[in-house]
């Protein structure tokens, strides 16, 4: 079954309406993608290449483990936003709820303070509707 035959809650549609908007309307953004708590691919947006999004995902989620490792040995509280900031861009990570994350590619011209607003109303949005079912579903929609 590909991605064009599997049939989406309106959760799940609003879910990637959510993360489409937010790429689209968010100067600067040129990728974004949501990951679970076990490291896996819940939702894409502006990603044409499938492995891209797959290795974007595994830094990601390794870059969440390894802050929430340095928020747990210093008592730091739950991970708020992660920042590497390189040459010609940027990789942000935002908690979203249950453990999933968004993480963000964004170019230099990019506000940081815009971008890391509007990352933190994407997850206050999206991640009140994500419940274990609709990780499920999106992580099964990405997949096929």
């Amino acid at each position: 079954m590909t991605s064009s035959q599997v049939q989406l809650s309106e959760e799940a549609k609003t879910f990637n309406w959510l993360l489409d908007s937010f790429t689209s309307s968010t100067a600067g953004v040129k990728e974004a993608i949501a990951v679970s708590s076990d490291g896996l691919l819940m939702a894409v947006s502006a990603i044409d290449d499938r492995a891209n999004a797959e290795r974007l995902a595994a830094v990601v989620s390794g870059l969440t483990s390894l802050a929430g490792g340095v928020a747990n040995w210093y008592s730091l509280g739950d991970l708020n936003r992660v920042i590497v900031d390189m040459a010609d861009g940027y990789l942000l990570i935002t908690a979203i709820s249950a453990g999933s994350v968004l993480g963000v590619i964004a170019d230099r011209s990019a506000n940081l303070g815009t971008v890391a607003y509007e990352m933190t109303l994407f997850a206050s949005r999206a991640g009140s509707a994500l419940a274990p079912q609709l990780i499920v579903e999106l992580k099964n929609a990405v997949q096929s």
